[in-house]
């Protein structure tokens, strides 16, 4: 792996150690080791297969490793699942979606809150007339653009507009830093120049590591990249320094010229 960044991995949020994971004879990933820091947004790279979910999955505590270690704020979340990691902080989207189709806008977002707050939902009446809960998730909808929309059925919105709700959801967590899994996915040109916006001001309240195969997103975004090959980071640097580095030019981006 080719490190270009300095080492000592400043105002560290998250840091993950050598982490290894094989299913049977794949082995999908292979001694990864990356960080984020506090304010920015660290892209993770790669050709489809290449292990960028299964790696999310890992630090969300969906999947276990079968070796290397998960910190989050200095400390250990090698034995919490992902329920305990999300109330540490950690908020995620997904490469496809997890909202509850049938419930409205609002709804999800409350039922974002209920997570964070560390509650159990029984009765969706219950905690629609829980204010503070309800009050949370408006201003979380407020933020993505989609207050407007809160009575709607969530399976009535557009693909964009479910991107922004999941957000929202995500939001709702308050979390320290936010694992993104293709935000961009499915949208539009302007759908994704919105979303790029909206995440360029995020960063300033948790750091994003986002996967994402729209490279004029991250190029636009990244303040560092790593670039995930066959299950194994072969590079991690500057947006200048990843364009120009023949070997990741080799492996993903093309060698006809930088990008």
């Amino acid at each position: 792996m080719t490190d270009m960044t300095d080492p000592a991995g400043a105002g560290q949020v998250l840091k993950v150690s050598d982490l290894s994971k094989s299913f049977g004879a794949l082995q999908a990933s292979k001694n990864i080791t990356l960080d984020l820091r506090a304010g920015e947004i660290h892209a993770l790279i790669g050709p489809n297969g290449a292990g960028k979910s299964t790696l999310i999955k890992q630090i969300s505590g969906e999947l276990r490793p079968d070796s290397g270690s998960v910190s989050l704020l200095g400390r250990p979340v090698d034995d919490l699942d992902c329920v305990a990691r999300a109330r540490m902080g950690l908020g995620r989207t997904f490469q496809i979606s997890a909202l509850a189709m049938e419930f409205t806008v609002l709804q999800n977002a409350v039922l974002g809150a209920l997570g964070a707050r560390g509650g159990v939902f029984r009765f969706l009446g219950n905690v629609m007339r829980d204010k503070a809960l309800v009050a949370q998730a408006e201003h979380a909808l407020e933020r993505v653009g989609l207050l407007s929309d809160a009575k709607r059925r969530t399976a009535d919105l557009s693909h964009g507009q479910r991107r922004q709700l999941e957000v929202a959801v995500a939001l709702t967590l308050q979390p320290k830093l936010f694992l993104m899994d293709e935000p961009m996915a499915g949208l539009g040109a302007g759908g994704s120049q919105a979303l790029t916006g909206f995440l360029d001001t995020l960063r300033h309240e948790a750091p994003i590591l986002l996967v994402e195969h729209d490279m004029d997103a991250v190029f636009a975004l990244a303040d560092r990249i790593s670039v995930l090959v066959y299950g194994e980071v072969i590079a991690t640097g500057t947006t200048e320094e990843i364009r120009n580095n023949a070997e990741v030019q080799r492996a993903y981006l093309g060698e006809e010229e930088p990008v």
